[in-house]
């Protein structure tokens, strides 16, 4: 069997003059359009910096918009090449169910972040807790919400569960109250042992003056009075608050001779005198 390459070459010759520059023309127009596209969001986020829009609506929805239009552009070069964009989108719409019953779970993350970001229970770099999982925020997707724990981990929770659980935001408010425990023993004053707390309180930077501190007894232990002391501070020095007034306490207790009991037992023995027979040996002749 003879193969005419001359009539192989001029084949391929044709359509390259015809088809084959479309195709070229089409993807330059994509690789161009993708490149525009990518540079304009970039200024739109910078703008919207700029201007102090929500941070984490830039961060959710400017990636979303992105996406759309890209695949707007390859539409169009698509039907720029004669291809059947209908057949397409049918397939498309064929193929996005069949995931979509395969990814329920999925479905319902992006249900939970699409519940986010509406009703807005948090947002990035506010402090949260979900399912025993403290952290802050540091990126909210459609689907997942990443949070870095104290410890420099990252815990990335479904929005399904951000959405449908129990979730506490501890940087929601501006103000949080913060409450401790400190114990004296029975024999204490416990009059100065609350003056010397409030006078820590008061000499403390971070403790805000309104809502005023409080020193009280809150209940009295087995071993010890156990004092409270309760207080209010701006979020942002919550924990300096705290660690400064556990320092300052032990050391104004020590400095007016204030002792800290530790738990102790007393236990009572009676004494009870009890005659101790001896066995009495038998003797057999």
């Amino acid at each position: 069997m003879d193969i005419d390459f001359q009539e192989i070459l001029n084949t391929v010759g044709n359509w390259l003059t015809t088809e084959g520059l479309k195709v070229v023309f089409a993807l330059i127009f994509v690789f161009i359009l993708c490149k525009i596209t990518n540079v304009l969001f970039r200024h739109w986020n910078k703008r919207l910096e700029k201007r102090n829009f929500d941070k984490t609506l830039r961060s959710v929805l400017l990636p979303v918009f992105r996406i759309v239009v890209k695949v707007a552009i390859w539409a169009g070069a698509i039907g720029y090449l004669g291809v059947e964009t209908s057949s397409i989108s049918a397939a498309i719409a064929a193929v996005g169910a069949t995931i979509g019953l395969a990814l329920q779970g999925s479905l319902s993350n992006f249900a939970g972040g699409i519940l986010v970001i509406t009703l807005r229970p948090y947002k990035l770099d506010d402090f949260i807790e979900v399912d025993g999982i403290c952290g802050t925020v540091s990126e909210i997707t459609l689907f997942y919400t990443y949070v870095t724990t104290p410890d420099n981990k990252v815990a990335v929770i479904p929005n399904s569960k951000t959405s449908n659980t129990l979730l506490i935001n501890y940087t929601k408010n501006k103000q949080r109250r913060n409450d401790i425990l400190f114990s004296i023993s029975y024999d204490e004053d416990f009059e100065r042992a609350k003056d010397v707390i409030m006078k820590v309180m008061e000499k403390n930077p971070y403790i805000l003056k309104k809502p005023a501190p409080f020193v009280n007894i809150k209940e009295h232990g087995d071993s010890a009075i156990i004092i409270l002391a309760r207080y209010w501070a701006n979020n942002e020095h919550f924990w300096d608050a705290h660690w400064m007034m556990m320092e300052d306490v032990k050391h104004a207790f020590e400095k007016n001779n204030i002792s800290i009991p530790y738990p102790q037992l007393d236990v009572h023995f009676d004494k009870e005198k009890e005659e101790i027979k001896k066995p009495v040996k038998k003797t057999t002749k």
